[in-house]
């Protein structure tokens, strides 16, 4: 097995979707640092808020970059969205990334109840007046959906910005604006022949660096790989359903979003890990996702081996 700093990528830690307390965030985040991990994300959806919760633990962990990945752009105009970024920025003393994205119809539509209008518009526009903003700018923008016109007075670092981006429109947005994109549900056959070429040539092309793919990996270890996938199932239906995902997994060419996860050994998951690498992730984003307790504390305490 190779070590983790053989791969030569930043390794992230996955805090989630369903963090439930400030202090699960502080124990996680200062988990994540104490083993050697790079970074630490906190993804948005019925838990802590991950702009509120990062900059309370941040002390906790650290020397490590704090993010999110990802939070909806749907439910916060990007002036306020700018405003929070830059106080956890300062909050962070300058390792704060932020990561965005446009959601889903189906979320922004049932959830929000707002329109599902122009996604790519109305992200371009969203990023108009955010970037200038995050970048200690003024916003000066005048757009069909969404319109900015302002200058903060939050002294920090200024904070790179990520899209999350799986169709070609997007990757070509976050390759030519942003410092990245996060992916999730995309294997390494995926990344290599979509993901990687369309933001690589995007970003070339508006001569900015060479993007960072952050690339959500979920693994688990144990010695029975279908069994931990199989578990996993009723879970990844979600993902399945959704329409920006399930072309990803029809581009990976396979049908169950658990097929993704990375099962076995940690000799073997290591293995799967470097795969990703090959096809060009920047950094791996790890998630554990077990089927129980005995699995997941198995799994931290391989990932913490490891790493270190």
């Amino acid at each position: 097995m190779g070590a983790a700093n053989d791969l030569g990528v930043r390794l992230g830690f996955a805090g989630g979707t369903t963090l439930t307390s400030i202090e699960e965030v502080r124990a996680d985040a200062s988990w994540a640092s104490q083993v050697g991990f790079d970074s630490y994300w906190v993804s948005y959806l019925v838990g802590v808020d991950p702009l509120v919760a990062l900059p309370v633990v941040a002390g906790n962990a650290p020397n490590i970059e704090l993010g999110t990945s990802v939070v909806p752009t749907v439910g916060r105009h990007p002036v306020s969205m700018a405003q929070l970024a830059r106080s956890a920025q300062q909050a962070c003393d300058g390792r704060f990334t932020l990561g965005i994205g446009p959601s889903h119809q189906v979320v922004v539509e049932d959830r929000y109840g707002e329109q599902w209008d122009h996604p790519l518009e109305r992200t371009r526009e969203y990023l108009d007046v955010l970037l200038p903003l995050c970048a200690g700018e003024p916003s000066a923008a005048t757009g069909n959906q969404i319109t900015g016109h302002v200058t903060l007075d939050i002294p920090c670092e200024p904070v790179p910005v990520v899209l999350a981006a799986l169709g070609p429109n997007m990757l070509e947005l976050a390759g030519s604006l942003t410092a990245g994109t996060h992916v999730g549900q995309c294997g390494p056959r995926t990344i290599a022949e979509h993901t990687a070429p369309a933001i690589n040539a995007a970003a070339e092309a508006a001569n900015r660096p060479a993007p960072r793919i952050i690339s959500l990996v979920n693994l688990c270890v144990g010695n029975d790989p279908n069994g931990i996938r199989a578990a996993a199932s009723a879970g990844a239906g979600f993902y399945a359903a959704l329409p920006s995902y399930r072309a990803m997994l029809d581009r990976e060419g396979i049908d169950d979003p658990t097929d993704l996860i990375l099962a076995g050994s940690m000799s073997e998951i290591a293995d799967g890990l470097a795969s990703y690498v090959a096809a060009g992730a920047t950094d791996l984003r790890l998630g554990i996702y077990a089927p129980d307790q005995e699995h997941a504390r198995a799994t931290r305490d391989a990932l913490a081996e490891w790493v270190a």
